[in-house]
This record gives C-alpha cells, sequence and structure tokens, in this order.
C-alpha cells in the first residue's frame, strides 16, 4: 500500500510515499530555515505564505522521485494537529483538495504519533508496545505507546519545552537560529561540571518535566554577566546546560521505564538528535540490558516519511477523514 503523505506543522514544507508505513519510496523537504534565522525563529505568517508557495512542486516532486503517479497512490496522509494554526492549514487544505479530486482516503495524522513512526522507518523490527520520550521545540512527553494507534501519556512538560529551552538559552549565548544544534556542538567542547545549575522536578509528579526555572536561571547567568563586563566560556556553559537538560530527560523516562516494567525504549522528535541525550540513554539501556530505538538523524526533525509511516497505521484502523476535516493547533497524542 503505498501514502502520499504531507507535513506543514511548522516551518518545513514537506511530502513523502511510504510503502507498507516502513519503505520510504521518496521523502522531500523545502526547509525555511534560512529565512526564519533572520528574525531568531520562527514567524508564523511567513511559514504560511511559504508553504502556499512550496507546496505544489513538493508534492509534486515527491510522486516523482517515487516513479509513481497519483493513480499509483492508495491514500493521502496529513498533518493535521498540532502546530502552527496557519501552517497546518496548507497542508490540510492541499491534501484534502487533492483526495477529493482523486477520490482516495484522506488520513488525519497527529504529528507526534509521526515523530514516533520515523522508528518504524529505521528500526524494521520495532513494533510496540514500548515507552517513548518525544522530545522536540514544543513538546516533550514520555508516552506509553501500547499499539499503533493506541498511546497514553504518562509524563510531559509542565511548561517550557526542552527543544524551546535549548533554543532560547542558545539564543541569549548569541547562537544562530535554530539555537539546539549549535549549543550541542559547542557543548561537545565544554566541560559539564564547570556551572552549577538547576535540576527543577515536579512536586507530585515523577515523571512530568519543568525546564522554565533552567532556562531563566541560564539566562540570568548571562545577563548579570554582561551588566558586569564579565564573558562567560559558552562552551562549558552549553555543556553545564545541556546537562541539566538531559539529566532530567533521562531520569524521568528510566523512573518510568522501571516502575512500568518496559525494556524498549524508544526517542523521537528535533531534540532525540541530541548526541548527549542519545549516548545517555544507549548508556542506560545497555547497563540494564534493554533495547533502545532512535531515528537517524534526517529523520529527527519534520517530514513527510514520518507522516506516511503513521498514516498507514492510521488507515488499518479506519481513522479515515472526510472533507469537513479541520486543523487543531493543540490536540493530545491521545
Amino acid at each position: 500500500m503505498k501514502i502520499l503523505s504531507i507535513e506543514s506543522s511548522c516551518d518545513e514544507t514537506a511530502a513523502a510515499v511510504v510503502e507498507d508505513g516502513r519503505q520510504v519510496l521518496s521523502n522531500v523537504v523545502a526547509s525555511q530555515v534560512e529565512e526564519h534565522k533572520l528574525y531568531g525563529g520562527v514567524v508564523p505568517e511567513i511559514a504560511s505564505r511559504r508553504h502556499c508557495e512550496a507546496i505544489n512542486g513538493v508534492v509534486k516532486k515527491a510522486l516523482e522521485d517515487a516513479g509513481v503517479t497519483l493513480s499509483g497512490i492508495d491514500a493521502i496522509a496529513v498533518t493535521y494537529a498540532p502546530g502552527l494554526i496557519g501552517a497546518l492549514l496548507v497542508g490540510v487544505n492541499f491534501a484534502k483538495g487533492l483526495a477529493l479530486s482523486s477520490g482516495l482516503p484522506l488520513v488525519p495524522v497527529h504529528h507526534l504519533r509521526s515523530h514516533i513512526a520515523s522508528n518504524y522507518i529505521a528500526h524494521k523490527e520495532l513494533e510496540p508496545p514500548f515507552l517513548c520520550l518525544v522530545v522536540s521545540g514544543g513538546h516533550s512527553h514520555i508516552v506509553e505507546v501500547k499499539g499503533y494507534t493506541d498511546m497514553k501519556v504518562i509524563g510531559k512538560t509542565r511548561d517550557d519545552a526542552a527543544g524551546e529551552a535549548f533554543d532560547k538559552a542558545a539564543r541569549t549565548m548569541g547562537m544562530p537560529y535554530p539555537g539546539g544544534i549549535h549549543l550541542d556542538k559547542a557543548a561537545e567542547e565544554g566541560d559539564p561540571l564547570s556551572f552549577r545549575l538547576p535540576h527543577p522536578k515536579v512536586e507530585g509528579a515523577p515523571y512530568d518535566f519543568s525546564f522554565s526555572g533552567l532556562k531563566t536561571a541560564v539566562i540570568n547567568l548571562i545577563h548579570n554577566a554582561s551588566q558586569k563586563g564579565i564573558s562567560l566560556p559558552v562552551n562549558d556553559l552549553s555543556a553545564a546546560f545541556r546537562k541539566a537538560v538531559v539529566d532530567s530527560l533521562t531520569d524521568n523516562f528510566i523512573r518510568a521505564a522501571e516502575e512500568l516494567g518496559y525494556k524498549i525504549l524508544v526517542l523521537a522528535g528535533g531534540v532525540s538528535a541530541n548526541s548527549l541525550l542519545r549516548r545517555r540513554i544507549s548508556e542506560e539501556c545497555s547497563k540494564r540490558g534493554w533495547r533502545c530505538f532512535y531515528p537517524p538523524i534526517e529523520l529527527c526533525g519534520d517530514n513527510g516519511a514520518m507522516v506516511g509511516a503513521q498514516g498507514y497505521y492510521e488507515y488499518l484502523a479506519g481513522n479515515t477523514a472526510s472533507s469537513d476535516l479541520n486543523a487543531r493547533a493543540t490536540m493530545t497524542i491521545e
């Protein structure tokens, strides 16, 4: 079964053709990162307009790269939630028009479910149930993946997401957008024990996260030093900040796995590309004899292939939509 999938939840216009949820026949991404870099972050209105300009060409190229025409496609999957509402609407309305004109079934796909599904592409042997840590610019969740379309959130951030904290800390250090990538590289050259930063915990919720206090602590540290004319060692501060975030993510994730009895752990989302997070989770799993999976770097960010992978399982579960499908800025993964 071949699925044409469309992704436009933030600043990447993407489309792919995926066969049987695991085999990627094409995967095309038009990134807007260079334009948003001028503003230090994603500008929603600009993102929406660029999606309008790019989506037709991106979908056409995805079909060409896969060597198929629309007549060889069995269903159309599209990200409809969560994300920037204007950006989502571009993808959703394009997919609806394509489905209506072709008579193909329309499959609505949740963005975070797609990130989890990126692992199905990279690891053909991976099947639910497993425990997944989904970390990105807008989300930090610990999810019980009981089935391909049966999921339960057992822990999440109470304020900022891990990726947001990385980006804002990096921006304050003077790093270009997207800051998380640059902070990770700088941290590799620094001493993580050179600064003492808070490791916030949520009282009464051992699986939940809180990153706003940590983010504020490092921003205040930088501002105070600047006011005194002191130059802080960026590599060391990056390493200390990264360690604090990864400690929090790892501690809660491993605790949840131990208490709930999971021995298969999965990483997903943009922050799953973080080198220290990958090492820490791999080490913790290795010590316990558990299995650990995470997507290749090229599938960590937003892309159409992950939407096609999850779209396949949503279709098998009977989750299709009519022409009244609408985009949703927020929606639980459950």
